[in-house]
Formats: structure tokens, sequence, C-alpha cells
């Protein structure tokens, strides 16, 4: 995917996200997005910015969410790894949540991810948005909202996700 697709695809999760009815928010329980760090934090503010412009509706709270400390493989870990921090200036408690993230594979960091959002409150409810799918399940976790499935079978093949200003440029690749 390039810069432009990968813009319509966060506007088509967007619209999907605003089409859920089992996410019907309350002022006194809005929508909060909380994207896994690095890219799903990136993906998570661009997916907020455009659900506002879309629905008008005022600023949605975005998080970011640390899952280093979380992972069930950091003492198997090549390299030592880093926590670069949780931030979240907001309540979760009694608020749907969505945690955003680039890719979908094995479903570890999603499963890290929820142990982590459930030491910040209790969310009503928490749905899974992620920019690509790419398959071969460890968890049995699935993304509710999905920008673009990949068939990989090919366990050697990875998703690679460009994200301004992380990279110098926004693009979408299977290495």
């Amino acid at each position: 995917m390039d810069e432009d697709r990968i813009a319509q695809v966060i506007a088509q999760l967007a619209r999907t996200i605003l089409a859920d009815g089992v996410l019907r928010w309350a002022v006194e329980n809005p929508l909060a997005l909380v994207g896994i760090k690095s890219r799903g934090e990136l993906l998570a503010q661009r997916l907020a910015s455009e659900i506002e412009r879309q629905q008008g509706a005022a600023k949605i709270d975005v998080g970011a969410l640390d899952i280093t400390m979380y992972r069930d493989d950091l003492s198997s870990a090549r390299a030592i790894m880093i926590p670069r921090g949780t931030d979240m200036d907001f309540r979760l408690d009694g608020r749907p949540v969505i945690l955003v993230d680039d890719v979908l594979q094995s479903g570890r960091s999603v499963r890290a991810a929820l142990d982590a959002v459930l030491d910040f409150g209790r969310p009503r409810i928490i749905r899974l948005a992620i920019l690509v799918d790419r398959g071969l399940r460890e968890f049995p976790i699935a993304a509710d909202y999905v920008g673009l499935k990949v068939d990989a079978a090919d366990r050697e093949q990875k998703i690679v996700v460009h994200l301004k200003p992380t990279d110098d440029e926004d693009g979408v690749y299977l290495t």
C-alpha cells in the first residue's frame, strides 16, 4: 500500500467504526482509541482525526500503550527491550475502547495489550482495529475492524509498515 491507499483504508476503518452500533458512546463515556506503540499509536491518531472529521464530533481521546513488560516472549528476546512508556492521560473505566495496531499476526501483541489496558481501568467494551491482518494466529484473537487482509502462508514473509513521522514515508510492504 502506498500513502494514498493507507489514507483510504483509514477512512474506511473510520466509516466502519462509526457504523458499529455496539460502540454507541455517550458524552459521559466517550470513545477512546489506544494505539499499541509504536505504529499503532500513529494509526490511532490518524484514525481518531478521521472519525472526528467524518462525524464532525468533538476531539477523541487517543492514548499510546507500551506493552513491553506484558509480552510473553520478553525473556526470549534476542535484544534487550527497553520500555518506551505508556501515554494515556484519561480514564478507561466504562468507556468503549478501540485498540489500534498496524499488523495482526500471531495475536501475542494484542494479548499483551489487553493485559496492559486492564491495568488502566475497566472499559465497557474493547474492540480491535488493524491496518493489516496477516493471519497465522497463535492465539484465538480476531480484529473487529480490518483495513487489509493478507493471506500469506509463508512464515518467512514479513509485513513491514512505514508511517510518517517515524519513517520517511507511508507504505506497507510484503517482504
